[in-house]
Formats: C-alpha cells, sequence, structure tokens
C-alpha cells in the first residue's frame, strides 16, 4: 500500500456580509490544494446555516455557540465586529488543536485565494513550529510602524510545545487589548507578531514570493498568466515565482453599482490578472446564493460614502492615480 497523503489543515472565520469572500476561498482551496480540510468559525447564525446546508465535503463548520467560552464572551460587548474577529483569530487555532487534535493548524483570512498550492509554503517551513507572513510593502506604502512587519493572514502554528506556547500567549494578549486603533506600540491581532522571531524558537517567515501577495506590495511584481496557472517576476531582481495566493483586502461593493479596490496603484496587469476574474467570481457566486437566499447580500455591500471631503478625495485620488472605484458592469466586461 502506498503512503497515506498528508492532509492540511486550515481554519477561518467570517459572517454572512464577508459570505462570497468566505465561499470563494474554500473553493479555490479545494482547486489547488486536493488534500486539506478546513474549519470555518461561522460569525452569525445565517452564515452557519446557509453553509452547513451547502455540500462543502472538505469543511467543518463552527457555530458561534460551540467555539465562544467565558474569556471571549466577556469581552466581546466591548470590541466591534472587526475588532472581536481580530479577537478571536488566535483562538481559533487553538480550538482547532486541542479539540479535533491535528499536527498543525493553518489560519485564513477570508479574503484570500488560491491560485497554486500552497504545500510549497509547507516544504519551505519544515521543521520549524511556527511560520508567519510578512507585508512585504512597497516602498511607497510602507506602513510598518502602525500595521506592522507581519500580517495576520497566513499563520501556521503546530500542535507542540513551541506552537502552543507562542499560540496561548498571542491569545491572551489579544484578549487583553484588540482594537483598530495604534496604541503603545499595540495595533489589533497584528503588532503582538513584531517580536515573535526572538520572542519564541521555531518561527519561520515565509520566504516564498507568491504567498502573500496583496495590494501593499504588488507594484513590485509583473504577472503572466497561461492556462490557469500565474507566473509572476520581481521587477528589481528578475527573479520568478508561482503565485500561491492573493489577499483581496478593501475589496468594497457599494449600493450604487461601483466597486473599490483600495488606495494603492494597480497596474491594467494587476487588475486583469486577478481583480477581474476574482470579481466575476463572487458576482457568480452571489447570483448561486440568491438562488436559494435572497433576503441578504452575501457580499456585504455597503452605502457609498458621502459628504464634503469626497471631491477632495477624488481630485487626489486621480492625481496621484489611485481611484481604483470602477463600474461593477463595466469592470467585467
Amino acid at each position: 500500500m502506498g503512503e497515506s497523503k498528508k492532509i492540511l489543515n486550515f481554519c477561518t472565520l467570517f459572517d454572512s456580509n464577508y459570505f462570497t469572500r468566505g465561499l470563494a476561498l474554500y473553493y479555490s482551496l479545494e482547486k489547488k490544494c486536493p488534500d486539506f480540510h478546513i474549519y470555518i468559525f461561522a460569525f452569525d447564525q445565517r452564515a452557519y446555516d446557509l453553509l452547513k446546508g451547502m455540500e462543502l465535503n472538505k469543511a467543518t463548520i463552527i457555530s458561534l455557540k460551540e467555539f465562544e467560552d467565558e474569556e471571549l464572551l466577556e469581552i466581546k460587548q466591548t470590541r466591534s465586529i472587526a475588532e472581536y474577529c481580530w479577537t478571536c483569530t488566535s483562538s481559533t487555532i487553538l480550538y482547532i488543536l486541542e479539540k479535533y487534535n491535528v499536527e498543525s493548524c493553518t489560519y485564513l483570512d477570508a479574503d484570500l485565494f488560491f491560485y497554486s498550492s500552497p504545500k510549497p509554503i509547507f516544504e519551505e517551513m519544515g521543521n520549524q513550529s511556527i511560520l508567519i507572513t510578512e507585508h512585504r510593502y512597497s516602498p511607497q506604502y510602507n506602513k510598518q510602524l502602525k500595521a506592522g512587519k507581519y500580517c495576520v493572514q497566513f499563520i501556521t502554528i503546530k500542535h507542540n510545545d513551541q506552537g502552543l506556547t507562542a499560540l496561548r500567549w498571542w491569545r491572551a494578549r489579544c484578549i487583553e487589548w484588540c482594537y483598530a486603533r495604534y496604541e503603545d506600540g499595540k495595533f489589533g491581532d497584528q503588532l503582538y507578531l513584531e517580536d515573535w522571531t526572538e520572542r519564541f524558537q521555531g518561527v519561520h517567515v515565509l520566504q516564498h514570493l507568491g504567498g502573500g501577495l496583496a495590494a501593499w506590495n504588488i507594484q513590485q511584481y509583473a504577472f503572466e498568466k497561461t492556462n490557469d496557472k500565474i507566473t509572476g517576476t520581481e521587477i528589481s531582481t528578475g527573479r520568478k515565482f508561482d503565485a500561491i495566493f492573493y489577499h483581496f483586502h478593501y475589496l468594497k461593493f457599494y449600493t450604487n453599482g461601483k466597486i473599490e479596490l483600495g488606495r494603492r496603484t494597480l497596474t491594467e496587469n494587476v487588475l486583469n490578472v486577478f481583480y477581474r476574474p476574482h470579481i466575476k467570481f463572487l458576482e457568480e457566486l452571489k447570483e448561486r446564493i440568491s438562488e436559494n437566499d435572497n433576503s441578504f447580500d452575501p457580499h456585504g455591500t455597503s452605502v457609498k460614502p458621502t459628504g464634503w471631503k469626497t471631491p477632495i478625495l477624488y481630485i487626489y485620488r486621480k492625481i496621484y492615480g489611485i481611484y481604483n472605484i470602477f463600474d461593477k458592469f463595466d469592470f467585467l466586461r
């Protein structure tokens, strides 16, 4: 008999306002990483009911009632929805390691999307106990002082003493303080990672350029898409790599039919390779979901912000080439 394949265990969290993003993450893993299982923490009842009704064969759906403990419930009302999600990140990993006794668990932000197998990331990690990823900011968008060197987007923790020591320390810190503001060297759950390579043993920082692509670093690369494969080139060195996952941070849908992609320069190359296909897929998922339940918007569509600052912001963005607001239907043509 051949050797059994190793299952990669992931976890993520999202509510019904982020439903299409979270579902897209699942399907991208299903397509690119056949040997995986993902534990999805449904952060509201609607998301839980919908997910339980779907045939997601490689997912375990976990409700807030199952997940939340006394420590989390005690501070829940002191945090915004986003802050509470950040507070819970470390706790979701710990919950999976302890309840399901898996060898390791990797937390994924729900707005990630995979373009090739993540197995090279785990091969690079090797025998280390913890894997974290850098923002790898483009120089013009460096927010390391306030947002941190590392990004809570893809974090692997092994079920051993080194992994659990760091994870339990992180959970305790997030329960103490986790807010959407910079204060005394802290910001959300993220700045707690800043000294992990010195504070804890067994920490590996991802070197593969294909993991952690995002609007804050994408200016450093050019891409080619051949069939279903995306190859990137680091412009400064000519170094080539396969795109593994992209972080679609700050992708917003508005009730006036507009979409926003953030305030950073995005070339036509990047729009064509990543954003247009992804938004088209999200729209397809929305239609599929709405066929079964049209009582809510699975994109979490927002009302377009208005106010006296809007014209100034418009002019500023136009001047600097960062007016990444598009008509959704024109953008998808």
